[in-house]
């Protein structure tokens, strides 16, 4: 099973959240990029197995979103 899940960064409480409708109920956050996406790989198949019944193998396709303002040389 392929699932994407995306990880966005929130500038306001300077984390990175997870969204994905391919994997129900995976809600997760930290602060490091590196923390999440190990933190993805241990709770996906946990998730999909409660809450769709699947349990095999899983294959994460991870996007990145991260908006940050350009600042013009002087």
């Amino acid at each position: 099973m392929k699932c994407v899940v995306k990880l966005v960064w929130d500038s306001e409480a300077s984390v990175w959240i997870t969204e994905s409708s391919d994997v129900p109920g995976l809600l997760l956050e930290s602060p490091s990029f590196d923390t999440l996406v190990e933190r993805v790989r241990m709770a996906a198949p946990e998730m999909l197995e409660l809450n769709r019944g699947y349990v095999g193998p899983v294959s994460l396709i991870f996007e990145a979103e991260r908006i940050e303002p350009a600042l013009a040389a002087q």
